[in-house]
């Protein structure tokens, strides 16, 4: 059975591959879109590169909180008994789909900033720099009011158990989450959009849960009527110095209306200069169009999460709910590196993320947001320059801009790092699981700067880190490099 699986997938591959169209992706990357489940629809990117620090010494690039490659991925390994096609691979959301208990230092700043160097595991001749950010936790008697706005795909794409009944049941938990003063409203949307729920205060639950129970599937997908009435609603309740946002859970299966995904996203640039956040949670197989989600995710002032099963309900509406609460927008990352001590470069991951040099002070220019408690990392592979003076003199600086979430001018945050000469073993904890998350989504996507690795030395890593794991989830992971080991792979036509 499993091979027939695998047989089916290659024949449908292959047959996408004489029919697929090519585009170009932001910072002039090649994508492509491809459908491995007849439907499905990614966008695949090249890697960065490295660069040499005497060309171009600063690095420049937005953060991402999206999780929802790593789910997804462990929905192709756990589920589909595959290794995930390369496209559905984005390391940045592999590791900050990890809570890092990072320090915050609960400043007058609401994120706080830390920076480690030590050798790179999967290539010992190179150094591994890793920039942690973590948004202030709120205490629960302080979160402020909420304005939400549930806007669901109830088409007919979303039947699947996978898919409206799994959001329905995430949903209803979400509400035992509401503060009495919050409010929600519920929009619909198949072949036209309604309005399910008015906006309703939080101390009527069981009548906002009578209305998700309520909730049925049918008919096409007019997605941009429902995103744009979805808007509208929030905009009417909208509470001011309080929180609101719209939570999107479809497949992405837009096909009346505005479909085209370029189209899509200047909608929602548009809608997201009236200070409304956006969540989209991606759901189900054969129609999931994880391309267009991510970007409508990248450029509303929001985050993207995939469900995959119904621990990942708990853990976006639950464990994470102080995510729902931003404490910081359109956040943007500089690194300067010393050309005295690094020869080159290279990001890893965040590929559509990159920024230009003279975006990083254009504050008119869309970036990254964070959550509450909120944890975002990235991570740089170093060519050292051989300099034996290394450790007196700061190998990057980190510059940092981030605008409150209610506010359109940027305020800035600086940080020096230096080299004090780790072996990995001797790193942080920190640095060895996100090392190792890192590893992992490099080894799956069979990357060409993967370097010297396997399960074995990503696990041994993992366990090394011995970092708090309250709901399981960095336990899990290693079950499922376990399970990935013996798996087939169908890669991506080239």
């Amino acid at each position: 059975m499993k091979n027939l699986k695998l047989l089916t997938l290659s024949l449908i591959l292959v047959f996408s591959a004489c029919t697929i169209g090519h585009n170009f992706a932001p910072g002039g990357h090649y994508a492509m879109e491809l459908t491995p489940y007849s439907g499905d629809r990614y966008t695949e990117m090249a890697e960065n590169a490295y660069i040499q620090t005497l060309d171009q010494p600063v690095s420049t690039f937005s953060t991402d909180a999206d999780g929802a490659s790593y789910a997804n991925a462990r929905r192709f390994i756990t589920q589909d008994e595959m290794i995930p096609y390369r496209a559905a691979i984005r390391t940045e959301e592999f590791i900050n789909y990890f809570d890092l208990d990072y320090p915050t230092d609960q400043s007058a700043h609401p994120v706080s900033l830390n920076g480690e160097v030590s050798q790179c595991p999967w290539n010992t001749d190179h150094k591994l720099l890793r920039i942690g950010i973590k948004g202030n936790p709120i205490p629960d008697d302080q979160l402020p009011n909420s304005n939400f706005v549930f806007l669901i795909d109830v088409s007919g794409s979303m039947a699947d158990e996978d898919k409206l009944q799994l959001l329905k049941s995430g949903f209803k938990q979400f509400v035992d989450q509401m503060k009495d003063e919050d409010r929600v409203a519920i929009i619909t949307y198949a072949g036209a959009d309604r309005i399910h729920l008015p906006s309703t205060s939080g101390r009527e639950k069981d009548k906002i849960k009578y209305a998700i129970r309520s909730l049925s599937w049918g008919g096409s997908t007019a997605g941009s009527k429902g995103i744009k009435t979805a808007y509208e609603i929030a905009r009417e309740n909208f509470v001011e110095g309080g929180n609101n946002r719209i939570i999107l859970g479809t497949d992405g299966d837009f096909n009346v209306g505005i479909t085209d995904q370029d189209e899509l996203v200047e909608l929602i640039e548009k809608e997201r200069e009236s200070g409304v956040f956006l969540t989209v949670l991606g759901v189900g197989r054969g129609n999931l169009n994880d391309a267009a989600l991510e970007q409508i995710a990248n450029h509303g002032n929001g985050t993207f999460e995939y469900i995959d099963h119904i621990e990942q309900l708990r853990k976006v509406f639950i464990y994470d709910y102080q995510k729902f609460y931003a404490v910081a927008k359109d956040v943007k990352v500089q690194i300067t590196f010393n050309p005295e001590v690094v020869s080159s470069y290279r990001l890893i991951g965040y590929e559509n993320r990159v920024l230009n040099q003279e975006d990083f002070k254009d504050d008119s220019k869309d970036a990254g947001d964070i959550g509450a408690n909120q944890s975002v990392t990235a991570l740089y592979e170093i060519v050292p320059k051989g300099n034996n003076e290394y450790r007196t003199t700061p190998t990057f600086e980190i510059d940092f801009r981030y605008k409150n979430p209610d506010a359109e001018e940027s305020v800035p945050l600086s940080l020096e790092v230096f080299d004090q000469g780790k072996v990995f073993s001797d790193a942080s904890g920190f640095m060895k699981f996100t090392a190792a998350v890192a590893s992992y989504s490099m080894m799956l996507s069979d990357s060409e700067y993967k370097g010297y690795t396997s399960h074995d030395k990503i696990s041994r890593w993992i366990k090394e880190a011995n970092l708090a794991d309250p709901y399981g989830f960095k336990a899990e992971l290693l079950e499922i490099i376990r399970t990935s080991k013996g798996l087939p792979s169908v890669r991506s036509s080239e």
